[in-house]
């Protein structure tokens, strides 16, 4: 059963095209990573997705409209943007009390235990924490809410390292079910590699790559070439190269493993590599049509 359905998604901002006809499907119990430069749409698809902002086309989250059952929605939908806002005068007992009281599916167990792996005091008001305490405040707060689908945008901007790891952890090992979806934004995208079971790339409003990352890791590879071999290696038609270190590195779409291991060093590129790939072909194939 899909999560999310949408079909010729199209949102305009004047004469700024936001999102350009999309179709997106995201099956129940899937960790998706939407991934794009500033401006490429994401947060757009993301309010659309929320019901806070209308659009053209058909959308459908867990079997509803977002914009006309929003209400109904969001009983079962949980969202954190990428700037955590709480009431800054609010202790944070009583932040959890208030929580406890109004969200029918909030575990106050769960965010204690979320909680209980910082240094935030219970009795700290909001505005004597930190960027980052209240940014995991707010984690806790919505990791401990039983929603059928959880909607991250930048969940982890302000926090440390270590932290970031932790909350990775966390989704994994204690939030994500096979009843349950994510959806997550972030520019720090290597570091949420391992805990996607999908990938999509978005730019200019368009979908540039929709794949699970079991095709990804098959279908896409990066060979560090030895220089007696480059010449060999561009013969192959890399999508893209780069020099690191003295070597040349290639990605390529759909070549085989043992052909590519003759030639140098293969892995599964990052994200982030095939990103900077895909995008830096459009621009130049862009810059080309412009001349």
């Amino acid at each position: 059963m899909s999560c999310i359905d949408a079909r010729g998604l199209r949102k305009a901002f004047g004469t700024t095209l936001a999102l350009d006809g999309i179709d997106l499907r995201v099956e129940e119990g899937r960790i998706l990573g939407l991934i794009g430069p500033n401006g490429a749409g994401k947060t757009t698809a993301l309010n659309a997705i929320l019901g806070l902002t209308p659009y053209q086309g058909v959308l459908r989250v867990l079997g509803r409209d977002p914009w006309t059952e929003r209400h109904q929605l969001m009983r079962e939908v949980c969202f954190i943007a990428d700037v955590a806002v709480l009431p800054r005068w609010m202790r944070v007992t009583q932040v959890l009390d208030y929580v406890a009281g109004v969200h029918p599916r909030f575990d106050r167990a769960k965010a204690e235990g979320f909680l209980a792996r910082t240094t935030i005091k219970r009795i700290s008001k909001v505005r004597e924490l930190s960027k980052g305490m209240v940014t995991q405040l707010h984690l806790a707060l919505v990791m401990a809410i039983d929603a059928r689908l959880l909607v991250l945008d930048e969940p982890t901007l302000g926090l440390d390292i270590l932290y970031r790891k932790q909350f990775y952890d966390s989704l994994l090992n204690d939030y994500f079910d096979h009843q349950r979806t994510i959806v997550v934004t972030t520019h720090q995208v290597e570091e949420i590699q391992h805990v996607l079971t999908d990938v999509m790339f978005i730019n200019r409003g368009r979908i540039v790559l929709n794949s699970s990352m079991e095709d990804f890791e098959s279908r896409y590879l990066e060979v560090s070439v030895r220089p007696q071999q480059v010449v060999a290696a561009r013969a192959l038609k890399p999508i893209h190269e780069r020099q690191l270190l003295g070597r040349t590195i290639l990605i390529f779409d759909g070549a085989g493993h043992d052909q590519l291991a003759a030639l140098g060093e293969v892995r599964t590129p990052g994200i982030a590599d095939l990103f900077v790939a895909m995008l830096g072909n459009q621009a130049g194939a862009a810059q080309g049509m412009a001349a």
